[in-house]
């Protein structure tokens, strides 16, 4: 008989590559995201809750197109368990509910600061993921991206007003929320990206019911607002959340959640660039600081598991 040939380890060989190509599509969510605060200044005055019903329109029919093209039927990625559903739309849609929420009852710096506490979040929920093992070199570098924002975004410093209680608990719901979707997916990672298109169709259409029961309609005036619209919808709320679930699903989630910091900075990065605000010193050190707590996260990491296996 013949001998048994040693175990392979082709299939660890095979997901290095895969997890790499999987965190870089990721990371192209981080850089859309960074987009963010740009499209929506040039987007004129339309309200948050009609903005979500239009970007997040735009965005279901983005896969809808990607459905035609492959030739697929529409409803094939509709067939979800009930907490599929849950974490997808409560996510999408309860993130942004609260955001807005925590920015009509709370100062916008400090409401900012606390719902950007969802990528150390992330950081520090794949700990409980099946395979990962949480490595001090990640809470570090996460710290650092944290320090990096909260560099940007308290230029005028802060100050935590208790009558503004509710609207710091909105901003801690929207971490939360976010950070929980964004691990939560791995759990589900056998449901196609696909699925992520209706999550986009359902919160468009709650977006559409805030609106009607509690705002005004204003379309965006001109050329330039429409299109800025268009690609709101096409990026940062469109193929972003595509590429984050991706990310999400297959890539490193500790690494895209310390790189997630990178969002303000280049959002900030952008609005220099397009005259829409001032350089200063804090884009600098918060550029380092962001940037050294990726670096931290990388390798710090994988010196630490080096010296593990030695």
């Amino acid at each position: 008989m013949p001998a048994k040939a040693p175990p392979t380890s082709q299939p660890v060989q095979t997901r290095q590559p895969v997890q790499a190509r999987a965190t870089l599509i990721g990371f192209t969510a981080v850089l859309m995201w960074g987009a963010l605060a740009l499209f929506t200044d040039l987007s004129g005055t339309v309200p948050p809750f009609q903005m979500v019903a239009m970007t997040f329109a735009i965005a279901f029919l983005l896969m809808a197109t990607k459905w035609i093209w492959a030739g697929e039927r529409w409803t094939r990625h509709l067939r979800h368990p009930p907490a599929v559903w849950l974490l997808g739309v409560g996510g999408l849609f309860g993130y942004h509910a609260c955001y807005f929420l925590a920015l009509r009852l709370a100062p916008a710096a400090e409401a900012s600061l606390i719902a950007y506490l969802w990528p150390l979040l992330i950081v520090v929920l794949s700990g409980l993921l099946p395979g990962e093992r949480l490595r001090a070199a990640h809470i570090l570098g996460a710290l650092m991206g944290l320090a990096g924002t909260a560099t940007l975004i308290a230029r005028a410093g802060l100050a935590f007003d208790p009558a503004a209680v509710p609207g710091y608990l909105a901003a801690a719901a929207c971490a939360l929320i976010w950070s929980t979707y964004s691990v939560g997916s791995r759990r589900f990672g056998d449901v196609p990206t696909d699925a992520v298109g209706w999550f986009c169709a359902a919160t468009a259409v709650l977006g559409l019911a805030c609106h009607l029961a509690f705002e005004t309609t204003t379309w965006p005036a001109g050329a330039v607002e429409w299109a800025a619209v268009a690609a709101l919808g096409l990026g940062p709320v469109g193929l972003a959340f595509f590429a984050w679930d991706i990310g999400m699903k297959r890539g490193d989630v500790r690494l895209l959640g310390v790189a997630s910091y990178a969002a303000p900075v280049i959002s900030t990065l952008l609005l220099v660039g397009f005259g829409r605000a001032e350089p200063s010193w804090r884009l600098a050190v918060a550029c380092a600081l962001v940037a050294g707590g990726a670096l931290t996260a990388t390798f710090g990491a994988r010196i630490t598991s080096r010296q593990a296996r030695a």
